[in-house]
């Protein structure tokens, strides 16, 4: 395997505590949500920061997808919503992800192709895969 490209993080408190980043894009404090016991700050949370990267990534891969089958779509327009959620279990405590795809101009069976192409290319569906469940919807126009 080759690295093309590597990040580095630093987080430091744990929950509450602060996160940058080497070249500090992120910088910022964090929060625990008061439906999780804590004060519900301004700060972001560790599921919002894997919700965002989860979602970019993923439309990353739609594109990818698209692009090789020669599917025009507009990249501009295309949306993922990632939905995160933080559960507890028998195990202990793990996560649930659910992704919106809007993929504009796309009929049902050439977006739901495209969606399931790019959750088996997705490095983070990757990772995930068969450790969460994770939801896959597509939006579409009314």
């Amino acid at each position: 395997m080759k690295t093309l490209y590597e990040a580095t993080s630093v987080a430091t408190g744990g929950r509450k505590g602060h996160v940058v980043s080497e070249d500090s894009p992120i910088d910022f404090n964090l929060s625990v949500p008061e439906s999780m016991g804590g004060d519900g700050g301004s700060g972001a949370n560790p599921e919002q920061l894997f919700g965002a990267a989860y979602a970019a990534c993923f439309g990353g891969a739609i594109q990818a997808v698209a692009k090789s089958e020669g599917i025009e779509i507009d990249e501009d327009e295309l949306s993922v919503t990632a939905i995160i959620g933080f559960c507890k279990g028998k195990s202990g405590f793990l996560l649930e992800a659910t992704l919106d795809s809007y993929i504009p101009g796309v009929d049902l069976k050439t977006g739901e192709d495209l969606i399931e192409k790019a959750h088996e290319m997705c490095p983070f569906s990757k990772a995930t895969r068969d450790n969460i469940t994770v939801t896959l919807n597509l939006l579409l126009d009314e």
